[in-house]
């Protein structure tokens, strides 16, 4: 299991994506008590924000990247797609967007998560990184689609030379969802739907199938599934649904070396 630990922090790291800076950091290590213990990077989340600021910090040196060259955005569950070209001054607000891509070698993305899917993508050809952020809604609207689409007309990326990495979310067997989220589903993938609903009477939805349908359809071959279910396995992962709403959020790394 590609797990890697840098003092008490302790993050996953997809085995594709070789050498390239980039992590998925687990709920460990920080400095946040109950119900947000330990490294929790939500600013929304009820935490004081001087904790946050220290996990971020802790976070970022953990891998020997530079907190002052990070860009983050506000996720909003929609498709919007962000070009970073220089880090987000400390007082700027948040661009709103579920997906942020760059080509500047030592700017960081950086996202927050809770049980929806992080995607990271590397064209190493091009040298392009992005981050995506798919819950539900983020998954109907295939904001993982819109990411490449942007790849691709920005800066003349292959899908097919793109690794991507499905990370920690939560799986489908605790993911039950409502009649109006099936009825989306179903909206935005027709008859191709059916393959990520499962269950009966209870019906779940498969988030990773989804998005790796996503990613496939538009021609990327390359995935890389975690595989790690963060409603299963609370002592790495912060879940949303599992915790009831009372708790933080993980953080998730990616950038080009310096």
């Amino acid at each position: 299991m590609p797990f890697f630990q840098t003092d008490s922090l302790r993050y996953f790291r997809f085995e594709s994506f070789e050498s390239l800076p980039h992590a998925v950091f687990t709920r460990r290590g920080g400095v946040s008590p109950q119900p947000w213990a330990e490294l929790n990077l939500g600013g929304t989340v009820g935490d004081d924000p001087i904790r946050v600021s220290q996990n971020r910090s802790l976070m970022f040196r953990s891998i020997g990247r530079n907190a002052d060259h990070a860009f983050d955005v506000w996720q909003v569950h929609g498709s919007d797609v962000v070009c970073a070209r220089e880090p987000r001054a400390p007082g700027i607000p948040h661009d709103k967007a579920d997906a942020i891509l760059t080509d500047r070698p030592g700017l960081s993305l950086l996202m927050r998560f809770a049980d929806c899917v992080p995607i990271l993508l590397w064209d190493p050809g091009k040298k392009v990184v992005g981050l995506v952020h798919a819950g539900w809604q983020g998954t109907v609207k295939q904001v993982a689609a819109s990411a490449i689409s942007v790849m691709q007309a920005k800066f003349g990326t292959n899908p097919g030379e793109v690794l991507a990495g499905i990370g920690p979310s939560i799986a489908a067997h605790h993911y039950p969802v409502g009649a109006e989220v099936i009825s989306e589903v179903r909206q935005a993938f027709g008859s191709e739907a059916e393959q990520f609903i499962t269950g009966n009477p209870q019906v779940e939805l498969d988030l990773w199938k989804a998005n790796q349908f996503i990613l496939e359809r538009i021609g990327v071959t390359q995935i890389e599934t975690s595989g790690l279910c963060t409603a299963c396995n609370l002592g790495d992962w912060y879940s949303h649904r599992a915790e009831k709403g009372r708790t933080g959020r993980f953080g998730v790394l990616i950038g080009l070396p310096e």
